[in-house]
């Protein structure tokens, strides 16, 4: 794809949504200095804002477009990383919560501190900048890269540059509060872009026919019949059962559970059964991800096996775009594009600020130079910034540069060599009381670089890695270890200390919460068998 691709309607719409962004920004700059603290109602979300913080920040840009790219090549089996997330989501209500909202803590690096000590909130702080650097900073301008390069043409490294360089001007110009402003509202407008995108997709498929373009759909010699199946046998390459079903979890207890992003909203509710209905409603919310984030993608697949496009063949990472720019009229690709690349960009500049944020008040200030002026402060955080944006840079070529999978599997693959040491020291510090600071802290340093150091090896250096193990088996062996190394230091170690006590929240989930949670397990278990039945039972219900 190129320019040319976008009218001139699509150029204005494009434009103009980023000058009133502008203009947004440059209002809320006035109006936050005049109420410096409007935004700080501290414990006081509902349950319906819970859980749509918590799925917005899940199901962005980026993992729309690597959705559609897993729903192309593979079908509804990616689904597995919506739909079993109910599980931890479930643990980060019964478990986890009670123990934040019963400590007060404010982030995630403060309860560690409160649990293992002031060493161990350090160690974080730093396993944290990786986490930004990674997780949030390079795969989202991975996932954006590859749309400036479908519609301008660059290299994956100038998309990165762009932008990065468009997140720094929004900066200045206060754009990145106006997302913030606006970031509900884009939500909604992506999620009905993406339903509208399948439904209209279905009709085009069956030449202005719904339930033709249904038939077509369940047709295996059109759209291959394991396409509907969650559970894929041990041999296949990209989604086998058992290494989802034992390398998911650690992913999921870490994300769902320890990740900051995802967990603010929860310390932010009003009160523990606000916060459990709250997680609850995420899970439910989940449900919608394959039908409006993975359907686009196995629709696309369908037009290029019967001809929809002519001779083009479709790359999996292009397939939302290929539908939005073949299926909407113009004005509207502009529209979405432009919504697309503003979440995006306020994603890199939280990422970026964060980074920031983390490295000058966690670890300069407290550690390096705490009588360091406002001056120094802002100049070191100006500094890193640059640096965290060069090293960006390079980590999202190197993603570029992973070979042999699809982009959503590139984004877990990342994603699963990260894990394992935070939901290890999580787990082990509320499960085993006797775990102490020297385990914690050697799982957090050594473990860490042992961890993503394999990764590295099994992403980039051995040849013939990838092939022989899957990465979420490989994450969920690099966990077992840890686990292990933690147990036996706890248990050997005879300086462990045990004054650092959790205090949970001492109240039963009420009846609702009970009941929301049961129903929500059955639906899960329903899905799961619907979804796995035999190959032509499945391909028959899926037309209703």
């Amino acid at each position: 794809m190129n320019t040319q691709n976008l009218d001139a309607l699509d150029w204005i719409i494009l434009v103009a949504y980023f000058v009133v962004l502008i203009a947004i920004g440059m209002w809320a700059s006035s109006k936050a200095k005049k109420n410096g603290n409007m935004f700080l109602a501290s414990r006081s979300l509902r349950w319906h804002h819970i859980g749509f913080s918590m799925w917005g920040t899940n199901v962005g840009p980026s993992m729309l477009i690597a959705s559609a790219s897993a729903g192309f090549s593979c079908g509804v089996v990616s689904g597995n990383y919506a739909w079993y997330a109910f599980v931890f989501i479930a643990l980060l209500a019964f478990v986890f919560a009670p123990r934040y909202l019963g400590t007060g803590i404010s982030t995630l690096p403060e309860f560690m501190g409160l649990r293992f000590g002031d060493s161990t909130r350090n160690i974080l702080a730093w396993y944290t900048i990786v986490t930004i650097l990674i997780s949030w900073l390079a795969l989202t301008l991975f996932a954006g890269g590859i749309i400036i390069r479908q519609v301008f043409g660059m290299p994956m490294w100038l998309s990165a540059l762009l932008l990065l360089a468009i997140s720094a001007f929004f900066t200045m110009l206060g754009g990145l509060k106006a997302v913030a402003y606006t970031n509900v509202y884009q939500m909604v407008l992506l999620i009905l872009v993406s339903a509208t995108l399948t439904v209209v997709g279905i009709w085009k498929l069956g030449g202005e026919s719904f339930s033709q373009g249904v038939s077509i759909l369940a047709n295996p010699d059109i759209v291959p019949s394991n396409y509907w199946n969650l559970f894929q046998p041990n041999s296949d390459p990209g989604y086998p059962w058992l290494p989802i079903i034992l390398g998911y979890p650690v992913m999921g207890v870490w994300f769902w559970c320890t990740d900051q992003s995802m967990v603010q909203p929860v310390l932010a509710a009003r009160s523990l059964n606000e916060g459990q209905k709250g997680a609850n409603f995420t899970g439910w919310l989940k449900i919608l991800d394959v039908a409006i984030y993975i359907l686009p993608g196995v629709v696309c697949f369908a037009m290029v096996k019967t001809g929809f496009f002519g001779n083009v063949q479709v790359n999996a990472d292009d397939a939302y775009l290929k539908l939005v720019y073949e299926l909407f009229p113009a004005g509207m690709v502009g529209l979405v594009l432009a919504v697309l690349t503003a979440a995006l960009i306020s994603t890199i500049g939280s990422a970026l600020n964060a980074l920031s944020t983390v490295f000058t008040m966690d670890i300069y200030v407290k550690n390096i130079r705490p009588k360091a002026t406002q001056n120094e402060i802002r100049k070191t955080g100006r500094i890193v910034t640059v640096l965290g944006a060069l090293v960006s840079i390079v980590i999202t070529v190197a993603v570029d540069g992973i070979k042999g999978m699809d982009l959503f599997n590139v984004f877990q693959s990342v994603l699963s060599f990260i894990a394992p040491p935070m939901a290890a020291v999580f787990l082990m510090g509320v499960f085993f009381k006797r775990c102490n600071t020297l385990a914690a802290n050697l799982t957090l340093t050594f473990g860490t670089v042992f961890s993503i150091g394999t990764g590295i090896l099994y992403l980039w250096v051995i040849p013939g890695f990838a092939e022989a193990v899957h990465f979420m088996l490989l994450s969920f062996y690099i966990f077992v270890a840890l686990i292990v190394m933690m147990f036996f230091v706890s248990i050997y170690d005879k300086k462990a200390n045990e004054k650092h006590v959790i205090v949970a929240v001492n109240e039963k989930p009420g009846k609702g919460v009970i009941i929301a949670w049961a129903a929500l397990a059955v639906v899960m278990i329903a899905l799961y068998v619907f979804f796995n039945a035999t190959d032509k039972i499945v391909a028959q219900k899926i037309i209703g």
